[in-house]
């Protein structure tokens, strides 16, 4: 499979975006630029990797095969990549079938439906969760899975229905959030900070723990 996405990370397990546990799936670039976007580190086009739509795949049939309940997609904008992003779920939907496993896809799009174009639409239409709007700094909600009050929580499947109909208005005392570390010792996180002063208590909790802060993905270097 020739098809290329432009990657700025993958892991499992995700327990912070989406139903169960899941390999997350984070792609690189994104022209919204909304302010206070936590992942600015995402934004330039030629930033991350280029990682073919097979080894992709491949991460995903090891996670069904350890158990995992879906793939989230985030970014960066995940649809500014449609086509190649299209095989990639197609690939998915083939996996997930072969195994006779209830394996959802959950999509992140600062798009909302309205403004998909048809490579857009053809991808968006793939999720069997689809998260839409562009984040709205000035209107916070306790909303889980969304940065904002604008952003919906879209159930294109029976599967979405099954699962995530309970989270449609779902306010979680905090909102969930996973804390990993690299090989390096770079600390990162997974998760959507949707109240005010959850970026700053998470790099306290950091420095609590012994890391040193040096730089943060929501502030773009000087």
């Amino acid at each position: 499979m020739s098809d290329v996405l432009r990657l700025t990370r993958a892991h499992f397990p995700v327990t912070a975006l989406g139903y169960g546990t899941r390999l997350g799936i984070w792609l690189q670039g994104c022209p919204l630029a909304c302010p206070g976007c936590i992942a600015k580190d995402t934004w330039d086009p030629d930033g991350g990797t280029a990682v073919g739509v097979g080894e992709l795949l491949g991460d995903v049939r090891r996670a069904i095969a350890a158990g995992a309940d879906g793939v989230t997609v985030s970014g960066g904008e995940p649809l500014e990549q449609a086509a190649p992003l299209a095989a990639f779920l197609l690939g998915v939907r083939e996996l997930a079938a072969a195994a006779g496993s209830g394996f959802d896809v959950l999509l992140y799009t600062g798009f909302e439906p309205a403004e998909l174009d048809a490579d857009r639409r053809a991808a968006a239409d793939l999720a069997d969760v689809l998260i839409t709007g562009r984040y709205v700094v000035t209107e916070p909600t306790g909303l889980i899975w969304r940065g904002s009050a604008n952003q919906r929580m879209l159930l294109q499947t029976p599967l979405a229905e099954l699962r995530y109909a309970a989270y449609l208005d779902h306010e979680p005392d905090t909102p969930p959030i996973q804390v990993e570390t690299t090989s390096d010792g770079r600390a990162w996180w997974v998760g959507v900070p949707n109240r005010p002063g959850t970026k700053q208590e998470v790099e306290s909790a950091l420095a609590s723990l012994g890391y040193t802060v040096e730089s943060v993905s929501w502030r773009r270097p000087r």
